[in-house]
């Protein structure tokens, strides 16, 4: 069984009285542990796919199921509480929170569950060993290079554990070395801890590392 079920999605955006469709009865099945790269010219709703499958955004129409669970059928808080559980959200950007150390950063998605405080600094500490930045724990952002900080990105993504990992342009903002690091980060995710990663890119050598590569373009879906 599937992982990930996306059956007949559309997706539409309205400025004024127009409507701009995305795309229109987008199917998709990602199974358990696959490495998905989805590519596109910009504007082609690669990023407003990932969003829909994490519950950030809602369909026009269609149905999303993640491990079973229904996401378009959601209401927002019980779509807070699902994706806190069940994503990790890697962004282009990092997100990270300029005035909160690495350590604060990977631990805000556990002050939401009921893990003790303890509990959460071994969790926050293990996700920092994956990224092999336990030695930068107690650095700021602004103390650590852009590829650190897309580390403690990805630490933050995988402290709870969480079913699938979404990658939106997860190098996008880096230098060759650096972008080389976290492919090959994401690549052992994905061989040595099981991970499903589905991961928006515009680089042909960064989709290059996943399984699969699916384009998306002009609303159309394909392989």
């Amino acid at each position: 069984m599937a992982l990930v079920e996306i059956t007949q999605l559309s997706k539409s955006f309205h400025r004024d009285s127009q409507e701009i469709p995305v795309f229109d009865g987008v199917d998709l099945a990602i199974e358990p542990g696959e490495f998905l790269a989805l590519m596109g010219p910009s504007g082609s709703g690669k990023s407003t796919l990932l969003h829909l499958v994490a519950g950030l955004d809602t369909p026009t129409s269609g149905r999303i199921t993640v491990a079973g669970a229904d996401v378009t059928a959601m209401k927002r808080k019980e779509l807070a509480a699902w994706r806190s559980r069940h994503i990790g959200f890697v962004f282009q950007f990092y997100n990270l929170l300029p005035v909160l150390t690495a350590f604060q950063n990977v631990e805000l998605p556990l002050l939401l569950t009921k893990l003790s405080r303890r509990e959460r600094r071994e969790h926050v500490m293990t996700a920092l060993g994956v990224v092999s930045l336990t030695d930068r724990a107690e650095h700021f952002p602004r103390q650590l290079s852009g590829g650190q900080e897309q580390r403690v990105g990805i630490a933050r993504a995988i402290v709870s554990d969480p079913t699938i990992i979404l990658a939106d342009e997860p190098t996008g903002d880096l230098d060759a070395k650096s972008a080389d690091e976290i492919l090959t980060l994401l690549q052992r995710l994905n061989g040595e801890y099981g991970k499903t990663i589905l991961m928006v890119t515009h680089d042909a050598h960064a989709a290059g590392r996943a399984h699969a590569i699916m384009h998306l373009d002009k609303g159309v879906l394909s392989r």
